[in-house]
């Protein structure tokens, strides 16, 4: 599985979000591979994504996507991103 983790320059919140989106994934069984994008590249790089995470800004920015748009309130809260990651895989 592919988590897109994107911020407005996917460097820094980005990243925070990658390593709670990882942590999330291991502590759900998950076998992902998380990978961080700006909003510029975001679009293109959730073509090959399974799930995108992102602010409820950022999401609206991404407009429809085909692939499940994940809104995470704070991205340091690793028991948000795990809830919410375990809700978007089991759907």
């Amino acid at each position: 599985m592919k988590i897109l983790a994107v911020c407005g320059m996917g460097i820094g919140t980005s990243v925070l979000l990658k390593s709670n989106a990882e942590r999330a994934a291991q502590e759900l069984g998950l076998d992902a591979d998380v990978e961080v994008a700006d909003i510029g590249t975001a679009r293109g790089a959730a073509a090959t994504a399974d799930i995108v995470l992102t602010s409820g800004e950022l999401a609206a920015e991404l407009g429809d996507l085909s692939v499940p748009v994940v809104v995470i309130d704070n991205f340091v809260d690793g028991t948000e991103v795990r809830d919410k990651l375990a809700a978007a895989v089991n759907g």
